[in-house]
């Protein structure tokens, strides 16, 4: 799907959160900067936006982009090309459920929506702690409904109506801009979440809504092998 998809996703995005998804990515890369990572994996990278906006905000050695769809780095490929960063971001295929990569190589892990497209939500963050080393922090932003009325009700429309409409009108594919909707409702929410990234072996969880609650970024870290 994300094959089929990956020519138009970029402009789709945008269209769809009216460009606001531009200021969530710049605030979370931000939060993250504070830490200064030199090494970075972006899990579920697609197109490499947020790999992109990384290298230009926080100015890391490098980032590895991963992603299960050869057609989406395709295009990230080519927008870091044109921005001339080969020598900071790279393009891996992975499986986000079994990275290649060995225990501890990272300063930070980061996925900005993908993390709701992963099979075993568990699993995967698994993953991502095993990837990064003691200290290391892990940024997720993901889609979220909002928590309230009259949002609530409202984006519920948007998501199942208008979201749809335009998916099948601008990508002519009739199950991406449903599937979308559906992720997102699926997706454990605040609270929840932050009781699994602690489960899952994460320290000092911190969570923030965006836009009455769109989307949501985490950020929280490993801990150190003394604590």
């Amino acid at each position: 799907m994300f094959d089929r998809i990956a020519p138009t996703y970029d402009k789709l995005n945008h269209l769809m959160s009216l460009g606001i998804d531009r200021r969530w990515r710049r605030t979370a890369v931000d939060a993250l900067g504070k830490h200064k990572p030199q090494h970075i994996l972006d899990i579920a990278t697609g197109t490499g936006d947020f790999a992109l906006l990384m290298a230009d905000r926080i100015k890391p050695q490098h980032i590895i982009g991963a992603d299960i769809s050869e057609g989406m780095m395709a295009v990230g490929r080519e927008k870091v090309k044109e921005a001339s960063l080969q020598d900071t971001i790279s393009f891996q295929k992975e499986d986000c459920m079994k990275l290649s990569f060995p225990d501890g190589t990272f300063d930070a892990v980061t996925s900005a929506y993908g993390v709701r497209n992963f099979l075993d939500l568990d699993k995967g963050l698994r993953e991502m702690l095993r990837v990064l080393r003691p200290g290391g922090h892990l940024l997720i932003v993901e889609l979220t409904p909002p928590p309230r009325f009259p949002m609530k009700q409202l984006f519920w429309l948007y998501a199942h109506v208008v979201m749809p409409l335009l998916g099948r009108i601008i990508s002519h594919d009739d199950s991406a801009y449903t599937y979308l909707p559906a992720s997102m409702e699926a997706f454990p929410q605040a609270e929840e979440m932050e009781g699994i990234l602690k489960r899952a072996g994460f320290a000092e969880v911190l969570w923030k809504r965006f836009t009455f609650g769109i989307s949501t970024m985490y950020l929280c870290r490993k801990m150190k092998n003394e604590e």
